[in-house]
């Protein structure tokens, strides 16, 4: 794939968009290599954790104006298919079962940022910089907004989607949207990999589908049946099995890879 590149190596699967001529952004090609890339490492159960990074300096221009401006002139049920198949890549990432690690340098704008959401941990560099910006250009982040808003809050959404300001590193990690600024990204991620690679795999996915469940949600006796059920479920799973069974044994679980 010309617009990304990806390596796997002992279980971890490093997907790079690779368009840094163009800053990274988003055209047809690159949307439909990041959904089926990040469809195929779902599935792959030799896969335990996906970090998300990029090539040259700016990290996601968000998308190519010259390709958006091709699919606007396209007629109208064609240029919502292609919106609707960038949606769907967006939740390809943030539904996968496996943890996946942000990696920011340089400049994230409009669906940049959406990228960002969507990853579980993300570790920003200090010369990051953040934009929701599609409204300067008479547009709105509408297929990155449940993304966005899931993860800022609605309040921190309104203010940055009007606005088009952009904000930096430690505006980014105050409001939610990043997890870290530090300039040895690298070394936290090698940190952070070593583990998750301890944790249950599956019980990792199920805490991801889990969230959806319940964020948001009032506090009834439907939710707190929910949450029994799947507590009662983990006990009696295999995974659950072993790693209580491992902790008493005073042993490394069968997941923990060898060192």
């Amino acid at each position: 794939m010309s617009s990304l590149s990806l390596h796997i190596a002992n279980g971890i699967a490093r997907v790079i968009l690779n368009r840094p001529e163009r800053h990274n952004a988003f055209d047809g090609a690159l949307i439909d290599d990041l959904e089926d890339t990040f469809g195929l490492l779902a599935r792959d159960a030799a896969i335990r954790v996906i970090v998300l990074t990029h090539s040259g300096h700016n990290f996601c221009a968000g998308a190519d104006l010259e390709w958006m401006a091709q699919t606007a002139a396209k007629p109208e049920a064609e240029n919502r298919a292609d919106a609707l198949k960038m949606a769907r890549m967006f939740q390809a990432i943030n539904t996968c079962p496996k943890p996946v690690i942000g990696l920011v340098r340089g400049r994230a704008i409009g669906g940049g940022v959406g990228l960002v959401a969507c990853c579980d941990i993300v570790i920003a560099a200090p010369d990051a910089s953040f934009c929701l910006s599609e409204v300067k250009l008479g547009l709105i982040p509408a297929v990155i907004s449940p993304f966005v808003t899931a993860k800022i809050g609605v309040s921190q959404a309104r203010r940055f989607m009007i606005s088009a300001e952009t904000f930096d590193a430690a505006t980014a990690l105050r409001i939610g949207l990043i997890h870290q600024v530090s300039s040895e990204e690298e070394v936290l991620t090698a940190n952070l990999i070593t583990g998750l690679m301890c944790n249950a795999p599956q019980a990792m996915a199920e805490v991801k589908t889990l969230l959806t469940e319940v964020a948001d949600k009032a506090i009834d006796d439907n939710l707190l049946s929910l949450c029994a059920d799947r507590i009662a479920d983990r006990r009696a799973s295999r995974e659950g099995g072993e790693g209580m069974q491992a902790f008493l044994d005073k042993r490394k679980a069968d997941w923990v890879p060898d060192v």
